[in-house]
């Protein structure tokens, strides 16, 4: 085995093994030389050769969100660094493990006009756990091991992205046969949850409330059990408002929000408005309900999370600083069922919105909104669905989506610039088939997400390609103007052949509603290659199909 002889490379990468960082993702360069020889003679860890780092981070992304554990990420000096950003925000965000780890110039080198060179130190600030900026001097390398450990347990005990910071001096390709330093390990402090509050007070009102919504965003799937889930889902004074990125499911609660809401009227609204909202999980996609709680303003709003607790709804007075699971086993231990009429009133609404539904889907024209019925009704069970955002999270949204499947969806900064790229991570690091349905910006715009050796053949791509940004036209605005086609809607004549055919991915294409079923039926059989089904949808007539669906269920 080779080592770097570089002081620094031979400590980071002792302490990533000795802390079980064990997936690195590292990106061509020759300021991370060092970094790169270091991993790579390591046998006890994985790497990754992908060149956009835009894409690497978002791959490095995924896999974290599936294992839980930290994946580290390595690129050169200057511009490469910044190109992680994205994927770091969404980290930063969805509480993900991304540890950063970039080749710098030595300090004496910064701001004097030498190439690809940048003001690398705290680059991430605003959006980044802990900031490990490395010296380069052999004589600090106490000080190093102290940082470059601080920064990988705050990643795993906090669950987040962290910035490690590395100048190094040229020359940057030598090598030695033995170790040179024997860096100190700082151990994770793993602590269990302990939540001792008191919750007899916040039960107190629990009890006597006839009105309570709880409303469940971005959770991975088992996060909460079942049994708690049930004795939510049956009390009569409770309405559980679902999304569908929460993988949470029983026959009394509200999956599809904006299904439910969009058509009501102020009258129905008050009745809606519950004396308590508790919210669990992460982002919610529905602007429908954020308005609703908004508006009608609330006397009590408490938020589970061990971490954070935004005040979405402008009325937020507790924050229990625990998991949804834990918290729900010790809340509903001393709490009691109340007589009440608000859930049995809102599940025959809930019904009649349903045969309204699947009325609508019968009678639609081939558009966005039957395809994506179509593709929910065959989807295969027990499978991992990865869902872009835009317009492909908002249709997912109306459709019951079968309880096998696990779903996920970006919805930390809730942007279209990586969800390819997490979705083969994802697929890479999950022992299940993966589905990844998308638009057709979103999957153009991350296209070199497709570049690496690494995407399995199970793994399977569905492109909607409406032309453009489709979501655009359901928004307010002038639709009939050439500037609403060029600078909202993005009109284009592009396809995904091409790029399917250049990555060795086997490629389908549907235009038509009558090759849509047999499409759908043969596409999701076993293959030797990763598969990418691209159907083309007339874009005019899109937003008004999904417009008239909330005035016809009503």
């Amino acid at each position: 085995m080779k080592y770097s002889t570089k002081l620094l490379s031979q400590s980071l990468v002792q302490i990533c093994d000795a802390k079980e960082v064990h997936q690195i993702v590292i990106s061509p360069g020759s300021r991370n030389a060092p970094l790169t020889i270091g991993f790579t003679e390591n046998t006890n860890i994985t790497n990754f050769s992908i060149v956009d780092e835009r894409s690497a981070a978002f791959f490095a992304l995924g896999i974290a969100q599936q294992t839980k554990k930290p994946v580290a990420l390595i690129c050169t000096s200057g511009s490469a660094l910044l190109n992680y950003y994205p994927a770091i925000a969404e980290a930063f965000y969805s509480d993900i493990p991304l540890v950063v780890i970039s080749a710098d110039r030595p300090k004496e080198l910064i701001n004097i006009g030498d190439g690809q060179t940048i003001l690398q130190e705290n680059v991430f600030a605003n959006h980044i756990l802990y900031n490990a900026n490395c010296k380069e001097e052999d004589r600090f390398l106490a000080f190093n091991e102290n940082e470059i450990n601080k920064a990988l347990n705050i990643a795993i005990e906090q669950q987040g992205p962290v910035h490690i910071n590395i100048p190094l001096l040229e020359p940057l390709y030598e090598t030695v046969e033995e170790l040179q330093v024997n860096p100190t390990i700082i151990p994770v402090n793993v602590s269990k949850n302990l939540f001792n509050e008191e919750l007899e007070s916040f039960a107190e009102q629990w009890n006597t409330a006839k009105k309570k919504l709880v409303l469940i965003g971005v959770l991975s799937p088992n996060s909460i059990e079942q049994n708690l889930i049930d004795q939510l889902a049956e009390d009569e004074s409770v309405i559980v408002f679902t999304e569908t990125t929460s993988n949470i499911h029983h026959e009394n609660i509200f999956p599809a929000i904006d299904q439910l809401i969009a058509s009501l009227e102020d009258d129905d609204f008050r009745d809606l408005q519950p004396d308590i909202l508790i919210t669990f999980g992460g982002m919610i996609v529905s602007k429908k309900i954020k308005t609703f709680l908004r508006k009608y303003s609330l006397q009590q709003h408490w938020h589970v999370d061990s971490k954070k607790a935004y005040d979405t709804y402008f009325c937020l007075k507790y924050h229990f600083k625990t998991t949804p699971n834990e918290f729900l086993k010790r809340f509903l231990a001393i709490t009691k069922e109340v007589k009440s009429d608000f859930q049995k009133d809102w599940l025959k609404v809930k019904q009649h919105r349903l045969n309204r539904h699947s009325n609508y889907v019968d009678e639609i024209p081939y558009s966005d909104f039957k395809v994506f019925s179509e593709i929910v009704n065959v989807l295969p069970k027990s499978i991992q669905l990865q869902l872009s955002n835009s317009a492909t999270v908002r249709y997912a949204q109306l459709f019951e989506i079968d309880k096998s499947i696990e779903i996920f969806c970006n919805r930390g900064t809730s942007g279209i610039d990586g969800c390819t790229s997490t979705a083969i991570g994802a697929a890479y690091a999950s022992d299940k088939p993966t589905v990844f349905i998308t638009g057709d910006l979103s999957f153009l715009y991350d296209s070199n997400a497709l570049w690496n050796n690494y995407t399995p053949s199970n793994f399977k791509i569905i492109v909607i390609n409406n032309g453009g940004g489709g979501i655009f036209r359901i928004l307010p605005g002038d639709k009939k103007s050439k500037k609403f086609d060029t600078f909202f809607e993005t009109k284009h004549q592009l396809n995904a052949s091409h790029l399917a055919k250049m990555f060795g991915f086997d490629y389908v294409y549907v235009n038509k509603e009558s090759e849509l079923k047999s499409s759908l039926n043969t596409f999701f059989n076993t293959s030797e290659k990763p598969s990418l089904l691209e159907i083309f949808t007339p874009s005019k007539i899109n937003d008004k199909v999904l417009l008239d669906y909330f005035k016809f269920i009503k």
